[in-house]
């Protein structure tokens, strides 16, 4: 059983990672976020960092989707799948060129092709944490990050907003294995009830998939 974990930078995603890793006794996956040295350049220079965050990124993410795939039990906080979202954010925004897209993209397909020729070409369940805006822009404070900090920045804020709405979209189009939405709003998983009731809520959709099959 492979599962991924996707959702908004702030939503819970990574406490939601080792919930469930915990509890299904499986290997977590993190997100290459702290040891990142391209992070904070990109967030002092978004114009001039964009592709190389995004191929760094990419890289890692294809190592941790093979990797997983070829064990039988594991879980990653967010994946290779949700990785071209940010990159065409990027696009959008101007911080990455037409032709820079252009190399992202043949080299995302090119993976993404090795990666369902692979015996377990595609996770089992895809968990996304949901939360409203204000309540990220709050745990995007709370957890402290330097540069992930808005409030003297406004077009910082706005690039969330646009992540945020952009999320959404995803999560609809998403079709790469079943999936399933968490409100980590509702069940803030700070709170230990709520941490029980959001596991009961998974293995109620991992005890479906597996009927199914």
């Amino acid at each position: 059983m492979v599962i991924i974990t996707a959702g908004m930078i702030g939503v819970g995603k990574t406490t939601l990672t080792e919930l469930i890793s915990n509890h299904l006794g499986t290997q977590a996956f993190f997100e290459p976020v702290g040891e990142n040295p391209v992070l904070p350049l990109y967030y002092a220079d978004p114009k001039q960092y964009g592709f190389l965050l995004q191929i760094y990124f990419l890289n890692k993410r294809f190592a941790m989707i093979k990797k997983a795939l070829a064990d039988d039990n594991n879980v990653l906080d967010r994946s290779i799948y949700e990785d071209a979202l940010f990159t065409k954010e990027n696009h959008s925004s101007g911080n990455i060129s037409d032709a820079e897209l252009d190399v992202y993209m043949t080299l995302l397909n090119n993976m993404m092709d090795e990666i369902k020729s692979m015996q377990k070409g595609r996770p089992d369940l895809m968990v996304f944490a949901d939360a409203d805006f204000e309540t990220i822009l709050y745990r995007i404070k709370k957890r402290g990050r330097d540069y992930e900090q808005f409030d003297d920045n406004e077009s910082l804020r706005a690039y969330y907003f646009k992540m945020w709405s952009a999320y959404k979209q995803w999560y609809e189009e998403y079709d790469a294995s079943p999936k399933m939405k968490i409100d980590l709003q509702k069940y803030d998983l700070e709170d230990e009830s709520n941490r029980q009731a959001v596991l009961a809520i998974i293995d109620e959709r991992l005890a479906a998939l597996d009927d199914a099959n």
